[in-house]
């Protein structure tokens, strides 16, 4: 039976991004090799977390419950996804009969190794201030808006110092961008590589492959739109809560859909009318749970004017063209931040 359990839980496992391999304190009855992708390491504290490590392609994740039996064969911190990652799973039943042939020498010593860690983990526990959490009751957030100012201001500055113009866009190298983020200013690697991937599934970046044939050559189509987020989130950072924006992700598609409907029509003023009535409807025909209340909260900021009801009940609105043109890629990066800081809440997706 023991053998059936073990041919039954070793083998290629995929995971999604944000999807959590195990908990911090999870029974452990397998260990994982990483194929493809990446996984953060990371440990409770308070509403927030403590970043270990960030561990790659050929790295081993999980060992430590199996050889640690002081431990109970726990979990010594939690494991996530950082972006879409296959890993061979190998339950430790397996694992114990690939261990039976080696020297007991070997097994004692690392034993003796994972107690050691075990307790520089629980006088981590201990010792470390709450400058992750703030205290049991505050709000966790992986990205406030200080490190994305940084990250942008840096974006920037080393796009603009080193960047090469090719093609009509701009590119640089992943080395020297993470010689600037992580070697220079001490960006955590976990925020740098998750920035990277926000920034490369909202478009605001690409990734190429350099002379090597290697994707780390990163490629955006205007230096200056860095500078623009950097302003807005500079803007948001020293603004107090209550007059901050705050564009809901259903009023984002929604403006996304005013914005593409005046590009069709090739609009060029300033401020427009859009037709509501027909973008309403390619929401019910896409099974959108998405109203025209939902276009409150670019009323609120400006973007738009009160929904007025015309002939034959169409619904139109007055639109600030301009502005929202300009300030529509922050609203898309402000949310795509807030989705990721409710994605790493404990309270929310990593609460088990």
């Amino acid at each position: 039976m023991a053998e059936a359990a073990a041919q039954k839980k070793s083998g290629i496992k995929r995971f999604a991004p944000s999807e959590v391999l195990f908990d911090d304190g999870d029974s452990a009855d397998s260990l994982y090799i990483i194929q493809s992708g990446q996984v953060r390491l990371y440990k409770p504290k308070g509403k927030g977390f403590i970043e270990i490590a960030i561990l790659r392609t050929g790295e081993v994740i999980g060992e430590m419950a199996y050889f640690d039996r002081k431990g109970g064969s726990k979990r010594s911190c939690s494991a996530a996804a950082i972006m879409p990652t296959e890993a061979i799973e190998i339950s430790f039943n397996a694992f114990e009969k690939t261990m039976e042939g080696l020297n007991p020498w070997f097994k004692t010593i690392i034993n003796t190794l994972a107690d050691r860690l075990r307790k520089t983990n629980d006088k981590v526990k201990q010792l470390e201030s709450n400058s992750a959490g703030h205290g049991e009751n505050a709000e966790y957030k992986f990205f406030n808006n200080t490190d994305v100012v940084k990250m942008l201001s840096l974006f920037y500055l080393v796009f603009k110092t080193h960047g090469h113009i090719e093609d009509g866009k701009v590119d640089i190298h992943m080395n020297k961008l993470k010689f600037y983020m992580m070697d220079i200013f001490n960006i955590q690697e976990v925020k740098y590589e998750e920035f990277i991937q926000m920034l490369k599934n909202e478009h605001f970046i690409e990734i190429a492959d350099d002379e090597d044939g290697l994707p780390r050559l990163v490629k955006v189509a205007s230096v200056d739109r860095f500078r623009s987020l950097l302003v807005f989130f500079n803007t948001q950072r020293i603004t107090v809560d209550e007059k901050k924006l705050n564009i809901s992700d259903n009023c984002e598609r929604f403006l996304k859909a005013i914005l593409d409907q005046f590009i069709l029509g090739k609009v060029e003023n300033d401020k427009h009318p859009a037709d509501i009535s027909v973008i309403l409807n390619e929401f019910k025909e896409m099974h959108l749970p998405i109203t025209d209340e939902d276009l409150n909260d670019a009323i609120t900021a400006g973007f738009a004017e009160d929904i007025i009801i015309g002939e034959g009940g169409k619904l139109t609105s007055i639109v600030d063209y301009a502005k929202l043109k300009k300030s529509y890629p922050a609203i898309k990066m402000m949310n795509a931040i807030k989705r990721i800081n409710q994605s790493k809440n404990k309270s929310n997706k990593y609460a088990r």
